[in-house]
């Protein structure tokens, strides 16, 4: 067939190609060909199947996709096949109906690797020590008298960023900054007992930059998450696994450094008993249904080091930034909270309840821009019907929380931004109501609700008592930019810049 041997050369990476594609069909041929009543799916590509269609945003892709085939949708993403659910009834079949049967978290390398490997993939949700974590989180760290507990941190940190904004009044500040700043201080104080703001952080310049590295492995395209036969190897030529290994060995030393601090016999006894004292004093626990390791509670750490700092950050970013393009509505909240505080510098913990326009602006706030669109994803344990089809074990399953926020079916008017619209019925973001699921739902729902939650009302309600908030010269309301970047997070992706005028509450 070939004449010289520099001919087989020059053929030979053609035939490689030809054989590395075959084997690749070979390897991937659909496992639920012989389930007949499958959801409606696009047509897919041979070996991607449908990632091509996932765009850059991808809950903004899912949505468009389920317009046409429905809100229950079959995407094939490399060798795996995924369900996407785009409406509370859906919703509810997987968090609810269906929860036992939905409840374990698919593998992924970036996020088993941040979270030592443990939680979600040793631990799953039916062993003894997955309820026993999940019930010191629930019972110890994040139960409504803990939170309270932490009052104190909430209004020395708000108090901190309020005096630091009126250092520049009536100068246009990078809101998503000071924002950022104040939320960091507030998590890292009640979880490490410290703030860690203008601090270095292992080898990083700016703590934000650790934080931001940590969440861009995270949102990362694994291609072993897609293509698990071989797709490790990519990871390995585009040096993400290499970046990966050296910020979870930033992290790992971060936290090992934090628990021999609060091990040292001679640490000063400090104002509050913060997580990483709780955590160590159940590891101490002999009668304790689990042994509770150091890498059990680094784990932890990381997950409410991660989770907490991004989310709560971003819905107060999304807030501002919706009250800044509708003038009416900061106005409403603003007179709303003035006539609670009447002649006080700040709000106050006691006033947070009856600030009942606010809170609507916080539901309203997380119903269009929920700072996890994709809910963190669940797979099938085994068999189970959603919406009527057939859904294999295995499947990896997306629920769709941006798209049902927007849902014309649900919302009136599902584009605007409209606290109002919560006045008239009792939804609410703690897992009861389908419509509105940024904490997601079932057991699986964030045991951090109550605190993140708390924290941004908190931080909102002075931010909005303290200063009225203009535009920079020359701009104007449909200026500001709700663009979206994508992550696991959804960033705004410009900056918000406003101008804070500091009220005069002594009048």
């Amino acid at each position: 067939m070939f004449n010289t041997l520099m001919e087989f050369y020059s053929w030979f990476p053609v035939v490689f190609f030809l054989i590395f594609v075959l084997s690749l069909l070979f390897l991937m041929k659909p496992k639920t060909a012989a389930l007949s009543n499958l959801p409606p799916s696009p047509p897919r590509l041979p070996i991607i199947g449908n990632l091509h269609q996932l765009g850059n945003i991808p809950h903004r892709s899912m949505w468009k996709l389920s317009q046409k085939y429905g809100p229950v949708m079959l995407l094939q993403l490399g060798q795996v096949p995924n369900l996407v659910v785009s409406s509370a009834e859906m919703a509810k079949q997987v968090l609810r109906t269906h929860d036992q049967e939905c409840c374990s978290r698919p593998y992924s390398y970036g996020a088993m690797k941040l979270s030592y490997n443990l939680l979600d993939v040793a631990f799953g949700p039916h062993s003894e020590y997955w309820r026993e974590l999940r019930k010191i989180c629930v019972i110890k760290l994040f139960a409504v008298k803990r939170v309270q507990s932490f009052w104190n941190v909430r209004e020395k940190e708000v108090a901190r960023l309020i005096n630091s904004i009126s250092e520049s009044s009536s100068y246009p500040i990078e809101v998503n900054e000071k924002i950022f700043s104040v939320t960091n201080n507030i998590i890292c104080s009640i979880a490490f007992g410290k703030s860690y703001e203008g601090k270095q952080f292992e080898g990083y310049y700016k703590f934000q930059e650790a934080i931001d590295d940590a969440m861009a492995m995270l949102g990362s395209f694994w291609a072993a998450d897609f293509f698990p036969n071989f797709g490790w190897i990519l990871d390995v030529i585009t040096g993400l696994r290499r970046r990966l290994e050296k910020c979870f060995q930033d992290f790992d030393a971060f936290f090992e450094g934090l628990i021999d601090e609060h091990l040292d016999p001679d640490r000063p006894r400090p104002e509050h008993e913060d997580i990483i004292d709780v955590l160590l004093e159940v590891s101490k626990d002999e009668t304790a249904p689990i042994h509770l390791s150091r890498d059990h509670i680094k784990s932890t750490l990381m997950d409410i080091f991660i989770g907490a700092i991004n989310t709560s950050s971003l819905t107060m970013i999304w807030a501002m930034t919706e009250l800044a393009r509708n003038p009416r509505v900061m106005k409403k909240a603003q007179v709303e909270i003035r006539s609670c505080v009447r002649r006080k510098p700040r709000v106050s913990e006691n006033e947070i309840p009856k600030l009942k326009y606010l809170k609507n602006v916080v539901k309203e706030t997380f119903r269009l821009h929920p700072p996890v669109t994709l809910l963190l994803p669940r797979e099938s344990m085994r068999p189970c019907k959603i919406g009527g089809y057939d859904i294999p074990a295995k499947t990896r399953i997306h629920v769709n929380a941006w798209a049902i926020g927007r849902d014309p079916e649900t919302w009136k008017n599902p584009e605007e931004f409209y606290p109002e619209r919560f006045e008239d019925n009792d939804v609410d973001f703690r897992g009861n109501h389908y419509e509105l699921i940024p904490f997601g739902a079932g057991r699986r729902i964030c045991p951090g609700l109550t605190m993140g939650s708390t924290a941004i009302e908190f931080t909102l309600a002075n931010l909005l008592h303290c200063f009225d908030w203009g535009l920079p010269d020359g701009m104007q309301t449909e200026d500001i930019s709700v663009e979206e970047e994508a992550g696991l997070t959804v960033n705004k992706k410009y900056s918000l810049y406003l101008v804070p005028i500091k009220y005069d509450w002594r009048q």
